[in-house]
């Protein structure tokens, strides 16, 4: 059973970030001892795969559902798509957050931020930036922007080829935690002409971040859990009426 959100788009994924100030180590022996834990505990997570800034533990990508975990010089990476519950999702990135300091050394004064990411993927053949613009922005003044004043030349040529708005919050007084709205379009060539990733989909983020340090790095799941709710009752109340719900029913109106 797909969750909730998973049934408002055609994919829906809960992505982690551990950032960190230092570099993590790069010995072969802790990177393999980190990922064969990992695996212990998510079996289906066998496949290894090596990049030119990144060292990966994946399932199989052939699924519709799979998680995968990735490090970089300065940060851990993970993610789960189309979960069968949140909270299935929300154990696998505590299982990170729990296993990765003791294997990489990470000390509280390393957090540069945790960051937690609902991603919310629509299938769109149309003009992505040309759908987002009409569910969002409409007869609105910020719309009118775009609209050529009368006698502007080749003024019937025009169309919209970038919009993807993104919108800041701070959630509490000292500013450490921040939340973000973003909208993602593709589909742009160089002369505003649909390019390579004519089959990618529009794709809304909603990020949660939680600037460190921490005082003990055990701490890093209650910051976890208090990203996670802050990101529930933001996508529920905000982001599903306000961002998704506009867009997926232009493009389901056949107008796009």
């Amino acid at each position: 059973m797909p969750t909730s959100y998973g049934a408002l788009c055609t994919d829906f994924y809960i992505n982690q970030k551990l950032a960190l100030k230092l570099d993590l180590p790069g010995e072969r022996e802790t990177i393999l001892h980190l990922f064969d834990r990992i695996r212990r505990s998510e079996p289906s997570m066998d496949r290894f795969r090596r990049f030119d800034d990144e060292l990966a533990l994946e399932s199989s990508r052939r699924d519709a559902e799979y998680k995968w975990m990735a490090l970089r010089r300065t940060s851990i990476r993970t993610g789960h798509v189309n979960p069968p519950s949140m909270e299935q999702a929300y154990r696998f990135h505590r299982l990170v957050l729990e296993v990765s300091p003791f294997h990489l050394t990470i000390s509280p004064l390393d957090i540069d931020y945790l960051e937690l990411l609902f991603g919310f993927d629509l299938e769109c053949n149309a003009n992505h930036d040309e759908v987002v613009y009409d569910a969002l922005m409409g007869q609105s003044p910020l719309g009118d922007l775009l609209r050529l004043p009368a006698g502007f030349p080749e003024s019937e040529h025009t169309k919209v080829i970038d919009v993807q708005p993104v919108f800041g919050l701070q959630l509490n007084r000292t500013g450490e935690l921040q939340a973000f709205f973003e909208v993602k379009t593709r589909q742009r060539g160089r002369r505003g002409g649909a390019g390579r990733s004519r089959n990618e989909p529009i794709s809304i983020f909603l990020t949660l971040r939680r600037y460190g340090p921490v005082d003990d790095i055990k701490h890093l799941g209650h910051e976890f859990n208090r990203l996670k709710d802050c990101a529930e009752l933001l996508a529920t109340e905000r982001l599903v009426p306000g961002l998704l719900t506009p867009i997926a029913r232009h493009i389901t109106s056949g107008s796009a």
